[in-house]
């Protein structure tokens, strides 16, 4: 089972259900045979190979889907909505390099690029982008030790919601790694 697919996704609720589906269908077919013995001892191997199957794919997907903190994906997406507002507003229009804007509003297009991503709870997205948002945490740190004004407040704001995107995406993304390092571990 693939871990990086989201926990409302119809592919892993399909997977994770399949398991149980294969156990009937040789339970049947072990039962069409004829033989006591030999159908019981096919019912015994259909389950227990749909226990192992449930257990070492869909229980780990599930089990993150539930541990995977809401607040974590919640947050990661209104800290990145956010910071995509704040860095065309304070290029654009609050605090510009130049007045009548500046090109650093074209800061804001990688994080436009990972919204809709974040927004689906995409865990290779999620990724990804927690590691782009450092470099709008170093910006806003820099900048807000630099410049003067109201664009040093808007690059300390900067540097808040960047680190809150962080922690966020982090704190989704870490029971998926966990249960990942567990099944290869137990594969």
């Amino acid at each position: 089972m693939t871990i990086n697919t989201p926990p409302h996704s119809p592919a892993r609720h399909a997977r994770v259900n399949d398991a149980p589906a294969t156990s009937a269908t040789a339970a049947s077919s072990a039962d069409s045979s004829g033989s006591a013995a030999g159908s019981s001892a096919a019912v015994s191997a259909a389950v227990s190979a749909a226990v192992s199957a449930v257990s070492s794919t869909g229980a780990s997907a599930a089990t993150c889907a539930r541990r995977a903190p809401r607040w974590a994906a919640y947050g990661a997406t209104a800290a990145l909505v956010l910071l995509i507002a704040l860095c065309v507003a304070w290029e654009w229009r609050v605090a510009p390099l130049r007045p009548g804007g500046s090109a650093l509003v074209l800061k804001a297009l990688p994080l436009l690029l990972a919204l809709r991503g974040v927004w689906r709870r995409n865990l290779y997205t999620l990724q990804w982008a927690s590691m782009l948002v450092l470099l709008y945490l170093m910006e806003g740190i820099v900048r807000g030790m630099s410049d003067r004004g109201p664009s040093a407040t808007l690059a300390w704001l900067e540097a808040l919601l960047a680190l809150l995107f962080f922690v966020c995406a982090l704190a989704y993304v870490a029971p998926f790694k966990r249960a990942a390092r567990r099944a290869k571990k137990t594969a």
